[in-house]
């Protein structure tokens, strides 16, 4: 008898909740139920990320949490540490089926032969080649916002980076596909769409675009954002995060003027200092970087700007932290994700001399937390009683529901006659030192 229920696990980032949907469709169409990943299931299908060592860890972890809830499942993992570490996976007790990151949308096709196969750890990750990953290649569902993908693979060559190994090439969808999934996913109701990618702001840019076939007219990423912002039906868009030498003035200037793409920027930074960059084979300067925040924020004061950092990259020395610590401090920016460097095999970097202790790594790694929640409360407690617009979503804590402004502050609104889902006028309250901050909703007409 085959199999009826299915249970997701998703690691990593924004990409790959948008193909766990895509791959979850796939299953609801064979006709399995999808049921929360703490319940028994007869599918575990776990989607892996490997930026760092610690998801690799979590991998194992999650194996191992599936198969105490039902210990006769088929358990699958796919994803970017799959098709890294295929025969790694293979080993880790319990595992029954590897797939490759250029494998995970054909899980179905081996789910039936499975069964009749002796032992555990098949492993079918082979080279990353173009394939058609796009189609239907959107979240819905589990989240009011819905994760469009629009690129995927990495042509940069950064030193400290796996992407490209597991990903393959620079690839992009085409604009027409892009837009057809875009209006599928407003016919479901869903009023907001990230866009999401390895590395977005490198669409249609010398990519491989899937199977091989070239759209009739190459187009850019402002070209793609474009044509998304005539959409009817999707009230916001985000860009999920676009690197600084691809972040154009093109792009701020029609962000700026438009109603429907959100003043919210995620920009990877990894390092202010120069020399550390260039270990890193970024391509861009800090000075290039300070350019890009300035001028968001001159067109868009009330932008919300995130940006990544790592850490403990080998060779960065006390000075060259304080160096970006302090270049960071300046910055008009709203918060930080800290990342600490950890090893990956097969990268330039983990031959760099200079290798810095895990204990002062850490250390590093706090003090920019500690410096990233003093920004988000600058960020937020200047928007202290100001009338704006949020999402609703749902939340776990009771008598409230959630959700983000276009500027990306998330509130706290008492669970009154509103629902999930709303696009809701409201008023914030006082930050109070929360990640999120408490508002009370307005009727429209209150808005100004």
């Amino acid at each position: 008898m085959t199999p009826q229920t299915v249970a997701f696990n998703t690691l990593g980032c924004k990409l790959n909740f948008s193909e766990t949907s895509t791959i979850g469709r796939q299953f609801a169409q064979a006709g399995y139920t999808s049921i929360p990943f703490d319940e028994a299931a007869d599918v575990y299908v776990i989607n892996t990320c490997s930026v760092t060592d610690f998801a690799d860890k979590k991998c194992r972890q999650i194996v191992r949490r599936a198969l105490k809830t039902a210990p006769d499942a088929f358990v699958i993992v796919t994803g970017c540490y799959a098709q890294l570490k295929p025969d790694e996976i293979a080993e880790i007790p319990g595992v029954d089926l590897v797939m490759g990151a250029g494998e995970k949308f054909k899980i179905l096709d081996y789910l039936d032969d499975l069964k009749k196969l002796p032992g555990k750890g098949i492993v079918h990750a082979g080279e990353i080649k173009t394939v058609n990953s796009f189609e239907n290649a959107f979240s819905f569902g589990d989240r009011t916002r819905s994760f469009l993908k629009v690129q995927d693979g990495c042509s940069y060559k950064c030193t400290f980076c796996t992407i490209p190994q597991a990903r393959g090439a620079s690839r992009s969808n085409t604009v027409e596909s892009i837009i057809k999934n875009a209006q599928e996913i407003a016919t479901l109701g869903a009023k907001e769409i990230i866009l999401t990618g390895v590395n977005i702001g490198d669409f249609g840019n010398g990519t491989e675009v899937i199977e091989g076939v070239r759209p009739k007219k190459e187009a850019l990423f402002i070209d793609l954002i474009k044509e998304l912002d005539k959409v009817e039906g999707i009230e916001r868009f985000r860009i999920s995060s676009i690197e600084p030498n691809l972040l154009t003035e093109e792009i701020i200037g029609f962000v700026a003027k438009s109603k429907r793409f959100m003043p919210h920027f995620h920009i990877p930074l990894q390092s202010g200092n120069n020399r550390i960059l260039k270990a890193m084979k970024r391509r861009y300067t800090r000075e290039l970087f300070a350019a890009r925040v300035e001028a968001i924020k001159k067109s868009m004061p009330h932008a919300c700007i995130g940006v990544d950092v790592i850490v403990g990259f080998p060779g960065e020395t006390e000075a060259d932290f304080k160096d970006t610590y302090r270049f960071i401090q300046d910055l008009d920016v709203s918060y930080l994700h800290v990342f600490t460097y950890s090893e990956r095999p097969n990268t330039p970097a983990i031959d760099i001399e200079g290798r810095v202790p895990m204990q002062e790594r850490r250390a590093r790694n706090q003090m920019l937390r500690i410096l990233s929640e003093k920004k988000r409360a600058a960020f937020y407690s200047s928007f202290e009683g100001q009338e704006l617009e949020v999402l609703v979503e749902q939340s776990r804590k009771e008598g409230v529901f959630t959700g983000f402004t276009k500027n990306y502050i998330k509130v706290e609104v008492p669970r009154t006659n509103i629902s999930v889902n709303d696009l809701l006028p409201i008023q914030l309250g006082k930050f109070e030192g929360e990640t999120t901050m408490p508002a009370r909703p307005l009727s429209s007409v209150d808005v100004k």
